[in-house]
């Protein structure tokens, strides 16, 4: 059991670097919930892979300042949604 953990956290790093994905995307491909997803990048990939926890920790930093402007975009795209019709 512990080494499908270890090759998921790898597995959700990589996805993460390769697709610039947010933590509830790779959540939702993945088939996991956010808390694991966030705790194998976090915690386990830390410790397995420490090269790749660092492009996982820029990806999601970057992902993270701009959650803002996503929330406001997506208020705007469903009011405007809602005007039509």
């Amino acid at each position: 059991m512990k080494g499908i953990v270890e090759e998921r956290a790898i597995e959700l790093g990589s996805y993460i670097v390769e697709h610039q994905a947010t933590v509830r995307a790779a959540a939702k491909q993945f088939g996991v919930s956010k808390s694991t997803v966030h705790m194998d990048v976090s915690e386990r990939l830390r410790r397995l892979h420490p090269q790749l926890y660092g492009q996982v920790r820029r990806v999601l930093d970057v992902n993270k300042s701009e959650r803002h402007i996503r929330g406001g975009m997506a208020t705007r795209e469903k009011y405007r949604c809602e005007d039509e019709i």
